[in-house]
């Protein structure tokens, strides 16, 4: 396995943390350790945890620490290798027929190929990160088409040949665990498991991502949000609903609700069910009270 021990300047995991926080993403030593070796050992990061824990955001920080563009795969249920590598422009291939008349034409050239994802991380992996986002979404056969996909970092095109990456690109895996991953898979990759931050972060995150807001404010929320996620809700608040919810109830507190009121009328930014809403509103109150004690 070829080591880097430095990549673009970054000898660490530590100088990494620092250039992660320039580009305003709070990394703790663990994630930033993780990505750290990723990059040094040229291998995939997994990262898992709950919806709105941060690792979307962990990725677009990485890749503007890099100064590489992200390439992003969305996931869903059905989605197949074309949607991932690349598909022909059937519509120009049949336009191109009908204006070269009896002259040949090569329908497979470069300009009637789409390039996806993952074949466009491939054919400039200095250049772009590629982040494969919420893969617990995919279905098991995608998965075992990334399982070989990742082991060698190359794509076959039937009408073209094999593309392989002049060297591995850096590559970013995110899940939600709704359900588990092969086993084989996670052994491809660094992993890294990212929780809800304790309060001290969060609050360190909102006053980041929100200039705005207060530090006691900033507090406030963080505890009525630790407080709602105790609570069996269907859709507990990440920390992009926390940040979110710290700014409403700081523009509506300016235009004169006191506090908590202003956190009271925003609660449908922190809450994005509505059997949540219904579930907490008889004990909203008492969570806002003693969020402010």
């Amino acid at each position: 396995m070829a080591v880097r021990r430095s990549i673009q300047g970054i000898d660490g995991p530590e100088p990494l943390a620092r250039l992660l926080g320039d580009a305003q993403y709070i990394a703790d030593d663990g994630i930033s350790t993780a990505a750290y070796l990723s990059l040094a050992l040229g291998k995939p990061l997994l990262l898992e945890g709950a919806p709105g824990v941060g690792k979307t955001e962990a990725a677009k920080a990485l890749a503007s620490v890099l100064g590489r563009e992200l390439v992003r795969l969305q996931c869903y249920e059905g989605i197949d290798a074309a949607a991932a590598m690349y598909e022909w422009n059937f519509p120009r291939q049949m336009l191109a027929i009908r204006q070269a008349g009896e002259d040949y034409i090569n329908l497979y050239d470069d300009r009637f190929l789409i390039a996806r994802p993952i074949l466009q991380a491939l054919e400039s992996p200095r250049e772009r990160v590629l982040l494969i986002d919420e893969i617990d979404r995919a279905d098991h056969e995608f998965e075992a088409f990334l399982l070989e996909f990742l082991s060698d970092f190359t794509v076959s095109i039937p009408e073209r040949g094999t593309v392989r990456a002049e060297e591995p690109p850096v590559v970013i895996l995110t899940s939600n665990r709704t359900r588990e991953l092969h086993e084989a898979l996670r052994r491809r990759c660094i992993y890294h498991w990212i929780g809800y931050p304790d309060p001290d972060l969060e609050a360190r995150i909102v006053m980041m991502r929100a200039s705005t807001v207060a530090e006691d404010t900033a507090r406030r929320v963080v505890a009525a949000v630790g407080a709602l996620r105790a609570e069996p809700l269907a859709k507990p608040p990440g920390v992009a609903e926390t940040v979110e919810w710290a700014e409403a109830a700081t523009l509506l507190n300016r235009r004169g609700d006191g506090w908590p009121r202003a956190f009271a009328r925003a609660v449908g930014v922190v809450l994005k069910d509505q059997d949540d809403l219904d579930y907490i509103a008889p004990r909203l109150d008492a969570i806002l009270s003693e969020s402010a004690a």
